[in-house]
């Protein structure tokens, strides 16, 4: 399958995580994010029970600002990797997606994890 278009990269905020519709489903269902100059891309669902993480539009991070958290269960997520640190599904982790960055700085994002 084709990559989908996710946004441009400066449509992303250093360590501020949002929710795109890239395959239009009607919902977020990719939370991108840059974490240290890095563009990641994760599956916006929960692995304790696939759910979407966040309690509102782009609302994925913590209050502290170091990692994605899953706001019905309250997992932590690190941003660089997507595991599980605290919560119900420790040790499991976000399902990464691969990004394509063009040479105009679009971002692309394929349904295929990493």
């Amino acid at each position: 399958m084709e990559p989908a278009y996710l946004c441009h990269l400066n449509q992303l905020e250093e360590g501020h995580a949002k929710g795109f519709d890239p395959w239009l489903e009607g919902r977020d269902t990719v939370v991108a994010l840059q974490w240290r100059g890095e563009v990641r891309a994760y599956r916006n669902l929960c692995p304790h029970l696939d759910v979407a993480m966040q309690y509102r539009k782009d609302k994925f991070m913590s209050g502290d600002g170091k990692h994605i958290i899953c706001f019905a269960h309250g997992a932590l997520f690190g941003p660089d990797d997507g595991e599980c640190v605290l919560g119900p599904c420790l040790g499991q982790s976000l399902q990464a997606l691969a990004v394509i960055q063009d040479e105009g700085q679009d971002l692309w994002v394929a349904r295929s994890p990493t």
